[in-house]
């Protein structure tokens, strides 16, 4: 057998010299899939050789603005300012983009009561999100993976990782560069296909940089149980006849694996046309070849983690990165990008990232690329591996050169569940670990976490919502300056000012051994006081049932500082009869709006209404009903634009005075 690598060494990636060196690394690794799994498989044989009635089920080897517009406006919520991140929606501060009816649809937006779509530009495939600098932007786009193929159900984007994963949706990118100089005409400039799924994208002024991951290397699958040893029979096995067959079956895959080619379908993308004069490539060009990959040995099914660099004003230009491992969640400062990607002991080969002796059972690999602008590149910098998984983006930061990662080890209700945060120091040899905080709210899983600078907030939830203030000052030595335990739990936290939390999340009702969530919970937390920061304001939404996309899409989650008002989609269910009882009655669907002030707390200003409130001849029909991560909101976004808001859902755009949002100034249809 090879030499199994651990610890840093394993999370670190290589570059390939060729092909060939490829090919011959990813057969190693398949063989040494193979190898553990059949082990297992003896193992399980040996000690009980008749004792159950079909094989184990795991995992075989297989593949993995202009002027004259709004003086004031909202934009996109970014995690981090100058870092733009796609959206379905983007605006100036006269008009609004949106992706709807398969088109990019321009709406004059400024003067409010005017509001209409002026240009459309129909899109390829189903447009999913865009970006937006000046009179440029790039759309991207969902196609079936093969022609004739019906687009189906696709999972909904992973944002909020508690019950998901960042893998993509299966469907093939595409992205189309479209010049706005004349908003009633938008007109395509380039249209390029990839051969794999889309990830998320950072935009840093005109560079637009693109995490993809493509179908990797074929690896033949191979049997991991032998054909003639058969359960739930009279017979025993002998341990001389259960170690022949293993052993006969293992020669039989080193063949297979030996004798395959494993073939390398390198990532692609292919020219598509814009229109009258445009042209379809005639072959598939290669993003990038095989001397400038950089190989995983994690051990995982391959794919192609590819991070695609391009420039707005300038559609030619299409540089790559690729390396052969999982996709993850992703962070971005603008000068590197972080690619978080969760793995778990039983599932890795060729070693493991910690000891035995540590009893860590899964792990996040963490990959660093710095970014540059002129032109748009990317460069693999280094790796580590922490304990844990991440939950989302907003569990990952980068301050003073230093990059923090909060992680939850283990599932309720287990009681060996713990949170850690890690602080990373990028060198040249890698990301190299210099402080943590470990066994952080033991039995309790993290439900959000926030970085500001030298400081860091963390909420845990099973029954209480302990909110945890993290003191970042001395990266070498991290640790919990203050705690604060209340009922429900934060799903997604902003920072009203330098001393105020702004959160949403759950309302819940302590019942002993666990808790049932209620009505949507907004909070202001005082955090001038980091040994003891305290609840300063609190109001709870509708009951359990209730619902709002801004829970687990912080791009849904509009707070426009300048005026102090916050907009969230919300689907308020009433009439619950209290612990696990849904709510049964949808008494409104729409875009609530709230002026809020660390002084006086929220002040409900009235809700834009998308779709009716229920009746008892007409019941919420599900709409109260959902698991807590799926929303049920009409509503997906909003725009502030002085003192109008602007209620955006898949089907139409209602616009209303902060004054009196439940009358509308105008309704713009998108269908």
């Amino acid at each position: 057998g090879t030499k199994k690598r651990v610890g840093q060494e394993l999370a670190t990636l290589t570059r390939a010299k060729s092909c060939d060196d490829l090919r011959s690394t990813l057969r190693r690794q398949a063989i040494d899939r193979m190898n553990e799994e059949l082990d297992a498989k003896l193992a399980i044989a040996l000690e009980r050789p008749s004792g159950y009635c079909e094989p184990p089920m795991l995992e075989d080897v297989a593949s993995a603005p202009p002027g004259g517009g709004a003086s004031s406006t909202s934009s996109t919520n970014n995690q981090v300012e100058g870092v733009d991140e796609p959206d379905f929606l983007k605006n100036d501060s006269r008009y609004l983009y949106v992706l709807a009816d398969g088109k990019l649809k321009v709406v004059q937006a400024w003067p409010a009561a005017s509001s209409q779509v002026v240009g459309a530009l129909p899109i390829a495939g189903t447009p999913r999100k865009l970006v937006l600098d000046g009179d440029r932007a790039l759309v991207f786009s969902s196609v079936p993976s093969s022609q004739g193929e019906s687009p189906g159900w696709r999972p909904p984007e992973c944002t909020y990782g508690y019950d998901c994963d960042f893998v993509g949706d299966g469907t093939l990118l595409q992205l189309t560069w479209v010049d706005l100089e004349d908003r009633t005409h938008p007109r395509a400039l380039r249209s390029v296909r990839f051969q794999g799924s889309y990830i998320t994208a950072r935009r840093v002024g005109s560079a637009v940089h693109t995490v993809v991951t493509f179908p990797g290397p074929k690896v033949p699958t191979v049997a991991s149980w032998p054909d003639d040893i058969h359960s739930c029979q009279e017979k025993k096995y002998t341990e001389k006849e259960l170690r022949s067959a293993f052993k006969r079956l293992r020669e039989e895959n080193l063949r297979i694996l030996e004798s395959a080619d494993f073939s390398l379908p390198l990532p692609r993308f292919t020219e598509q046309s814009v229109g009258e004069g445009g042209t379809i490539a005639p072959l598939p060009y290669n993003l990038a070849e095989c001397d400038s990959f950089y190989v995983s040995h994690a051990g995982d099914p391959a794919s192609f983690l590819t991070l695609v660099s391009t420039d707005l004003g300038a559609p030619d230009t299409l540089n790559a990165t690729v390396a052969v491992g999982r996709p993850g969640a992703v962070y971005s400062n603008g000068e590197s990008l972080y690619v978080s990607a969760r793995h778990s002991q039983d599932t890795t080969s060729g070693g493991w990232f910690f000891s035995q002796e540590s009893g860590v059972p899964e792990a996040s690999t963490v990959h660093r690329f710095s970014l540059s602008a002129q032109p748009p590149a990317s460069e693999y910098r280094g790796s580590a591996a922490v304990k844990g998984r991440v939950l989302n983006q907003f569990a990952m930061d980068e301050h003073a050169g230093h990059f923090r990662i909060a992680t939850t080890t283990g599932h309720l209700p287990s009681p060996d569940v713990h949170s850690t945060v890690t602080v990373l120091d990028p060198r040249d040899s890698g990301l190299v670990q210099v402080g943590q905080v470990d066994h952080l709210a033991p039995s309790e899983d993290i439900r959000s976490a926030r970085f500001d600078g030298e400081r860091g907030f963390v909420v845990t939830f099973k029954k209480t919502d302990p909110l945890f203030v993290l003191d970042l000052k001395d990266p070498a030595a991290p640790k919990v300056a203050g705690e604060l335990k209340i009922p429900g739990f934060s799903t997604y936290m902003h920072l009203l000012d330098d001393n105020h939390l702004l959160s949403i999340g759950y309302d819940a009702q302590d019942m002993g051994n666990f808790a049932w969530f209620q009505g949507v919970l907004l909070q202001v937390f005082d955090i001038s006081t980091p040994s003891a920061p305290t609840l300063q304001h609190k109001t709870v939404i509708g009951t359990r049932g209730s619902s709002s996309e801004a829970l687990t899409q912080h791009l849904a989650f509009n707070y426009f500082r300048q005026k102090h008002l916050l907009a969230l989609p919300m689907a308020v269910c009433e009439a619950s009869r209290g612990g696990g009882s849904f709510g049964e009655q949808l008494t409104f669907n729409g875009l609530m709006v709230y002026r809020v002030d660390a002084d006086t707390g929220f002040n409900y200003l009235g809700g834009v209404a998308h779709t009716p409130a229920s009746t008892p001849d007409f019941p919420a029909q599900g709409a109260c009903s959902n698991w807590w991560t799926q929303a049920s909101t009409s509503v997906k976004r909003s725009v502030f634009m002085e003192d109008f808001v602007y209620s955006v859902a898949a089907d139409s755009i209602h616009v209303a005075n902060v004054a009196a949002p439940g009358t509308d100034v105008a309704v713009v249809p998108l269908y």
